[in-house]
This record gives C-alpha cells, structure tokens and sequence, in this order.
C-alpha cells in the first residue's frame, strides 16, 4: 500500500505540472524537489486495499487498520504544514544592503507577489536552482523575485554572479543572517512566496525544480489580491 501511494502521488503530480517534466523526463526521479499530489497517492493505496480484502478476507482487518492510519497520519501531515509555514507572517520591517550598498527594506517589494529566495554561494541546492528562479524573474513582470544571500561579502557575490552568467535583479545581502532568523529559517536554500499584500502563503525548504516552482508561482497567482497601491521597486 505504501508502495503504490507513494508512486502515485508522486505520478499524480509529474501528470498535473507535466510540461516541466516533458522538457526534462529525467527530473521526475529527482523526489528531493518535493512535488507530490497526496489525492492520487491515497486513493491508489484505499484502492488497492479494496482489491486486497476481496481476494483474501483474512487481510480485511489488518488492511483496514494500514488505510486508518494512513489517513489520520496524512490528515495530521496536513494539518501540521501551515503551522508549519505560519501562512499570514507579513514581510519583516528589516531593510537589507543591495550590491552598491543602497538599504533595502523588504517591505518596500508589497503591492505584486514576493519571491524571497535565501540562498549563499557555497550552497549547491542553492546554486542548482538560482537559474529557474533568474527565469521566472524575467518572465513574470508582475513578480518580484528578491534573492537574500546569507553571510557573504558583496565580492563574493558579484564574482560568483559574474562567473555563473546569472544576471539577477534584487540580490540584497544578509551578512548577519537576520533575514532567517525573522523568517524562523536555518537551512539553505529556503524560498518564501509572499502575496501582494506581503503575507506568507508558502514556504519551500529545499532546491525547487521547474514543476514545483511553477506550483507554487500558481497558487501565488491564485492568492486574492489586497486593496494595495503597486509598489515600485527598490
């Protein structure tokens, strides 16, 4: 049971975000990317149970205890994911130093979506998705994609940016790492989509792939925009 749901949670939502995937077939193996669809994953496994018991009615009992479990353990998964993520947190009042040394205050990005990428150099999850988070910055005008590196120098940064090619709008520094800290956040990379009001609607903490990105740009998108004037960008 456990086999079958968590194969077809995982096909269930390589199906739904396919167009990623069919760019690049090989990513649906990458589970780190956390893309998951947890509808499909529990109804293969109660179907499968279903056709269990009515072969062999002595796993009736145990194979009803397995789908309960399940169920409660999913349900509490659930439950414990937006507590989890604290959705509503507003953009911290904490200003930032860009690249030239200007302050930065993150709340000044209120009045589009915010993507917050805390990211460092050093950091190959970190690394492996700075390019699809670049695309999405130019691709998506009603987007702000703000990348806070943690605990580096403004030449480091600019001399891996250089390096890479990566031409990246909104890098500010975090040098004391008070950006996690607000954000209860430690590991890297850590990516907090913020809507135009400037309140959390998601936290993802790992590499994002293309197919999880644009799940989580969507539900942005979908998220109902506040009363706000557009801000302009820092």
């Amino acid at each position: 049971m456990l086999l079958i749901g968590v194969v077809a949670a995982r096909l269930g939502f390589v199906w739904e975000w396919r167009a990623p995937y069919l760019r690049d077939p090989l990513a649906v193996l990458d589970l780190r990317d956390g893309g998951w669809a947890p509808v499909a994953g529990f109804a293969a496994a109660y179907l499968y149970a279903l056709a269990r018991m009515s072969r062999r009615s002595q796993l009736r009992r145990p194979l009803i205890g397995a789908t309960l479990t399940a169920l409660v353990l999913g349900a509490a998964v659930q439950l414990a994911l937006p507590a989890a993520t604290a959705p509503g947190v507003p953009l911290p009042a904490l200003s930032l130093s860009a690249l030239d040394g200007r302050s930065v205050p993150l709340a000044g990005f209120r009045g589009r979506p915010v993507v917050v990428n805390l990211w460092a150099t050093w950091c190959p999850p970190c690394r492996r998705e700075l390019p699809l988070l670049q695309q999405a910055q130019s691709e998506h005008a009603d987007l702000h994609v703000v990348f806070v590196d943690q605990g580096e120098t403004p030449e480091q940064v600019t001399r891996f940016l250089g390096a890479q090619g990566l031409p990246l709008r909104n890098v500010l520094l975090d040098p004391a790492l008070s950006a996690g800290a607000a954000f209860g956040q430690r590991a890297l990379p850590t990516t907090l989509f913020f809507d135009a009001g400037g309140r959390l609607v998601a936290t993802r903490v790992g590499a994002l792939s293309a197919a999880t990105l644009a799940q989580h740009l969507a539900a942005l998108k979908a998220a109902p925009t506040p009363s706000l004037p557009r801000s302009t960008p820092p």
